[in-house]
C-alpha cells in the first residue's frame, strides 16, 4: 500500500507536470511525486509521453518496436535468510525445512538437475536466488556449509555457478542479496550479471518498528545503495529495481527513482529496472495490506521512464499484473523479465509465469515483437570488457546474436570450461615503451575509451565539489607548532590541521621542528635501496581515474613481459648489484589465477637472494579473488611461492569519500587495511603510502596520516611512509577538469613534515620521491623531516607515464647527490632498513646501480 497522506496535487501542478513530461524537460522530485498521482485521462497524457520516450531509446539501441524477455530457470539456492522481511513468504526456518525433507541449501545434485533441465528446454538463464548471508543467523546454514567445505554462502554461489557454467551452458545471474566489493570480485568471473532490489530509499519503513523492513539489516537503503554503486565500480552489469506499495509515500517513491537513476548514471552499469507490486500474501506480517493498484504500477513505470530516459531498461514482471500487458507496454516498459517454462516464480509462488506464446500474442497486440535476451542485457554483451569477465565471454558468445547482443535464434546451451586462463603467459604489446618513456613519452594522452570507462565524468564532477571545499581553520597556528615542538604525539586533530595549512613562516618553522625530530630519530643518513621496478603488465581495466599507465590490452601502448622475461629482469638487476625488485602490474584480465605465484617463484628460482617486494593490496584481493582463496590463504601461499614483503600502495588517501572520486573499481579503504594487517599478521612487512593533491584536503591527510598510524601501532609492520605527489599531466581525473594539477611546493613541505609528526613514533623513516619531485624537489623534502629516497629504480614506468618529467631511474651518485644538495650523507640499505652486504656494496659501486641496457619487452 502507499501511504496517501500527502495532500493530493492541485490540477494546476498536475497539469505543469504532464506538459514538461511531454515536452521532454528534465523532471524533479517534486514533479515526479505529482505524477506518480495521475489517473485516469491524466494517466493516459503521462503514459503516452513515457512510450514516445521509450521508442526513442529502442531506435537508438537498434531493436525498434522489440519488447524482449529471458528464457530461464529459477534456483532457490537457499530459503534461508537473516532478514525477517514483513511481506516475504520465500525466506523460511531450518525446521520448516527439515519437516518438508529439505536440506539447508539445494545439493549441487538438485541444482544441476534443474540447470540440465532448462538447458534442454532451451533455456540460458539460470536465475539463482536465495536469502542473505544465512549463516550469521542460523548454526544449520553454518554448519551444511562447513560440512561441505565452503566458508560462506559466497562460496557456494561461486562454486555453483562454475558447474551450472561448464555443465550445462546457462548463464547464472546471481541474486545472493547485499554483497561487499570483495563480494563482487569472486563473482564477477562467474557470472555475466547480478542483481538486488533497491526496493525503497525510504529509511523510516527499515528504521521504524511495525516497518515491513524492521529487524531486517540488510534492508537498510543505504546499505543498498552501497550495493549498487560496488556493483557499478567492479563493471558489473546489474538489474534493481523497486517494490511500489510496501508503506512509502509518493515523495519517497520518486526519491527512490532519482537515487537509482544517480547510480545508473554515476557509473552505467544498471543493465535493467524492475518495477514490482506489492502483492499481499497469506502468513505473512502484511498479509492484511491492500495490494498495489494496477494505475500505482502503470504510473510509476511512466514517470520512470521519464526519469531515468529513453536508454533504459525497464521491466514489469508479468506475471503479478492479470494479464493487463497492454497497459504496461503502453506506460514506457521495454522487457518482461525472466520467464520460466520449467519452474515456478518462488518468490511469488502463487502467480504462475505466462506462456511464452501468450506473452508474445500480448505483445503484438501492442504493436511489439517478442524477442528473447541473454540475462545479460545486449548493450553489455556488446560493450565486453570490462563489464564481461574473460572467462565468461565464451560462454556468452556462444549464445549471443553476434549483431543484436540478444540472443542467438536457435541457440541451445552447452556445457563449455570455466577455466583461468593458460598457466603460462606470454609477452606481448609495445616494444619499445621501456626505452622510449624518457624521450618519446606515449603514444595519446588519453585512452580512446576515455569518455565512458571511468563513469559519467559530469556526475563524478558533482560528487568531487563537496570534498573539495577546504575547511576553515580558526586554531592557533603559534600554539599548534609549541605542541609539535614539545610533543608531537599530543597534537589535537585542530593543531594537526592547522600545521596541515601552515605557510610563510608558520611552514618554515614546521619543517624545521619536523627536521630537528628526524634528527633526534634516525639520524642525519639518508639511505636509499638498489633495486629495480618491473611493471610487468600494464593492461588493466580496474579504472583508476588518477591512472595513465593503465592500457586496455589493444592499446598501442599496451604491454606484458612473460615469466622469463621478468625473471631475466631481476638476474640482470643482480648483476649490478640490488638487493631487490619491486614488482607491480595492472589487473589483467587473462593472466591465470597463480600469475603472482608464478612471477614470485620464477624470480626466486633465477635469483634466490633477491628480496621480492611486489604485488599491492589490489592485487592480492585481484588474487585471492581468482583462486578462490581468503586473503590470509593467498598471502601464506605467496610467501611460500617467494613473495618476501608488500608494497602499501594502492591507498591513495584511505578515505571512501576521496577514493570514489580517483578509482572507479579499485578496493574500499577497508579491504586496503584488511590486507595490510592479514600481511603484518602473517609476518609479511609492507610499506604505506599516500597519493595527494587531486581531489583531496589536509583534512583528508590527517585522517590518513591517524589511520597508518593506528595500524603501525597495533601491528609494528610498516618499515616506511612514501609520499607520493599526484602527477596530474596524463591523469584521466585532470584531463575531465575534475582534480587540481598536483600539489604545491608548500602541500608537498607540508605533507612530509606532519607526515613525520604524526607517525611518530611509530613510523620512523618518512621516504620522498625523486620520480615525481625531481633532484631540488627530493632534497628540499629532506630538510622537511624525510630520510629516505626510496630507490634505484632502474626502469619506472608508471610515473613517466603519467607525465613525470624527471626520468625513469637514478644512479646511486646521483642519489648521492640529491643527498649532499641537502646537505646530509648517503647510505644503502636493504628493503628492511638492514645493512647491506658488502658484497652488494661492492657490485653496486662498480655499476654505480645502473643497467648496462634495458631488455626489450618482446623478441624483436
Amino acid at each position: 500500500m502507499t501511504d496517501h497522506t500527502s495532500a493530493r496535487p492541485t490540477e494546476n501542478a498536475m497539469r505543469r507536470a504532464l506538459k514538461r513530461a511531454r515536452d521532454g524537460v528534465a523532471l524533479d522530485v517534486t514533479e515526479a511525486a505529482v505524477l506518480l498521482r495521475a489517473r485516469g485521462a491524466d494517466l493516459e497524457d503521462l503514459c503516452a509521453s513515457a512510450a514516445r520516450v521509450r521508442d526513442a531509446g529502442l531506435a537508438a539501441a537498434g531493436r525498434p518496436g522489440v519488447i524482449t524477455y529471458s528464457k530461464s530457470v529459477f534456483i532457490p539456492l537457499t530459503r534461508l535468510c537473516r532478514d525477517t522481511c514483513h511481506y516475504c513468504t520465500f525466506a523460511t526456518v531450518p525446521g520448516k525445512l527439515r519437516r518438508a525433507g529439505h536440506g539447508m541449501f539445494m545439493s549441487p545434485d538438485e541444482v544441476l538437475a534443474i540447470a540440465r533441465r532448462g538447458a534442454e528446454m532451451g533455456c540460458k538463464e539460470a536465475l539463482i536466488t536465495l536469502g542473505d548471508k544465512p549463516e550469521d543467523r542460523w548454526p544449520e546454514a553454518r554448519e551444511w556449509l562447513a560440512a561441505e567445505g565452503y566458508d560462506d554462502t559466497i562460496a557456494y554461489v561461486r562454486a555453483m555457478a562454475i558447474r551450472i557454467l561448464e555443465e550445462t551452458g546457462l548463464l547464472p545471474h546471481l541474486n545472493p542479496g547485499v554483497m561487499t566489493w570483495t563480494d563482487f570480485q569472486r563473482l564477477k568471473p562467474v557470472a555475466p550479471s547480478m542483481g538486488m532490489m533497491l526496493e525503497t530509499t525510504a529509511t523510516r519503513l527499515w528504521s521504524e518498528p511495525g516497518g515491513p523492513h524492521y529487524g531486517s539489516p540488510d534492508k537498510e537503503p543505504a546499505v543498498r545503495l552501497r550495493v549498487l554503486e560496488d556493483a557499478g565500480r567492479s563493471s558489473v552489469p546489474f538489474t534493481s529495481g523497486l517494490l511500489i506499495g510496501i508503506g512509502e509515500t509518493y515523495e519517497e517513491r520518486a526519491e527512490s527513482l532519482f537515487a537509482l537513476r544517480r547510480v545508473a548514471r554515476a557509473y552505467h552499469g544498471i543493465q535493467e529496472l524492475i518495477l514490482q507490486n506489492f502483492r499481499a500474501k497469506p502468513d505473512t506480517a502484511m498479509r492484511a495490506m491492500p495490494d498495489a493498484e494496477l494505475d500505482e504500477l502503470v504510473a510509476t513505470v511512466a514517470v520512470a521512464r521519464h526519469i531515468m530516459g529513453p536508454s533504459a531498461c525497464l521491466q514489469a514482471p508479468p506475471n503479478l499484473v492479470d494479464a493487463e500487458y497492454g497497459r504496461l507496454i503502453a506506460a514506457g516498459v521495454d522487457d518482461w523479465g525472466g520467464v520460466s517454462p520449467l519452474t515456478p516464480d518462488h518468490v511469488n509462488p502463487e502467480r504462475p509465469w505466462p506462456q511464452i506464446d501468450v506473452l508474445a500474442e500480448r505483445s503484438a497486440e501492442a504493436g511489439f515483437r517478442l524477442e528473447e535476451r541473454l540475462c545479460v542485457y545486449p548493450e553489455f554483451v556488446q560493450r565486453g570488457e570490462p563489464w564481461l569477465d574473460p572467462r565468461l565471454l565464451p560462454h556468452v558468445r556462444a549464445l549471443a546474436d553476434p549483431e543484436t547482443g540478444l540472443a542467438r535464434p536457435g541457440a541451445l546451451p552447452q556445457g563449455l570450461p570455466w577455466q583461468e586462463p593458460d598457466e603460462s603467459f606470454g609477452a606481448s604489446g609495445r616494444t619499445d615503451l621501456h626505452r622510449t618513456i624518457d624521450t618519446e613519452g606515449r603514444t595519446g594522452d588519453r585512452r580512446e575509451d576515455f569518455d565512458h570507462v571511468y563513469g559519467d565524468w559530469e556526475a563524478l564532477r558533482e560528487a568531487a565539489a563537496p570534498g573539495m571545499a577546504p575547511s576553515r581553520i580558526d586554531t592557533d597556528v603559534r600554539q599548534a607548532l609549541r605542541q609539535a615542538a614539545a610533543d608531537p604525539t599530543r597534537l589535537s586533530d585542530d593543531e594537526a590541521l592547522a600545521l596541515l595549512h601552515a605557510d610563510g613562516p608558520a611552514l618554515d618553522a614546521l619543517t624545521g621542528i619536523a627536521d630537528d625530530l628526524r634528527k633526534s630519530v634516525v639520524g642525519d643518513d639518508v639511505t636509499y635501496v638498489v633495486t629495480r621496478n618491473i611493471n610487468f603488465t600494464n593492461v588493466c581495466y580496474t579504472g583508476c581515474r588518477f591512472c595513465a599507465f593503465a592500457q586496455r590490452r589493444t592499446d598501442a601502448d599496451a604491454y606484458t613481459l612473460s615469466l622469463d622475461q621478468v625473471a631475466d629482469r631481476a638476474a640482470q638487476a643482480w648483476e649490478v648489484g640490488a638487493v631487490e625488485v619491486c614488482m607491480q602490474g595492472g589487473i589483467h584480465p587473462d593472466l591465470p589465477g597463480t600469475a603472482y605465484f608464478d612471477i614470485a617463484r620464477a624470480v626466486k628460482e633465477r635469483v634466490p637472494g633477491i628480496h621480492v617486494h611486489a604485488f599491492s593490496p589490489m592485487e592480492v584481493v585481484n588474487g585471492a579473488s581468482r583462486t578462490g582463496m581468503s586473503i590470509r590463504e593467498w598471502l601464506t601461499a605467496a610467501r611460500e611461492a617467494g613473495l618476501d614483503s608488500l608494497p602499501g600502495t594502492a591507498a591513495e588517501i584511505l578515505d571512501d569519500e576521496v577514493r570514489w572520486i580517483l578509482t572507479k573499481g579499485k578496493l574500499p579503504a577497508a579491504t586496503w587495511i584488511e590486507v595490510i594487517t592479514t600481511a603484518h599478521q602473517l609476518g609479511l612487512r609492507t610499506s604505506s603510502t599516500m597519493m595527494y593533491g587531486h581531489v583531496d584536503q589536509p583534512r583528508h591527510w590527517l585522517g590518513h596520516f591517524r589511520t597508518l598510524a593506528r595500524i603501525q601501532q597495533e601491528t609494528g609492520g610498516f618499515t616506511e611512509f612514501v609520499t607520493l605527489p599526484f602527477i596530474h599531466t596524463n591523469a584521466p581525473v585532470y584531463l575531465a577538469g575534475i582534480a587540481r594539477p598536483g600539489p604545491t611546493v608548500r602541500d608537498n613541505r607540508a605533507v612530509t613534515a606532519m607526515a613525520r609528526l604524526l607517525l611518530h613514533p611509530h613510523i620512523t623513516n618518512i621516504q620522498t620521491s625523486w620520480v615525481k619531485l625531481g633532484a631540488e624537489g627530493a632534497a628540499e623534502m629532506l630538510r622537511s623531516g624525510a630520510n629516505d629516497l626510496g630507490g634505484t629504480l632502474m626502469e619506472e614506468t608508471i610515473s613517466r607515464m603519467a607525465g613525470s618529467r624527471y626520468g625513469s631511474y637514478r644512479s646511486i651518485k646521483d642519489l648521492v647527490a640529491i643527498a649532499e644538495l641537502a646537505g646530509r650523507p648517503a647510505r644503502a640499505r636493504t628493503t628492511l632498513y638492514g645493512e647491506v652486504p658488502e658484497e652488494r656494496q661492492r657490485t653496486a659501486r662498480e655499476s654505480d646501480g645502473q643497467l648496462p641496457e634495458l631488455l626489450p619487452l618482446v623478441t624483436e
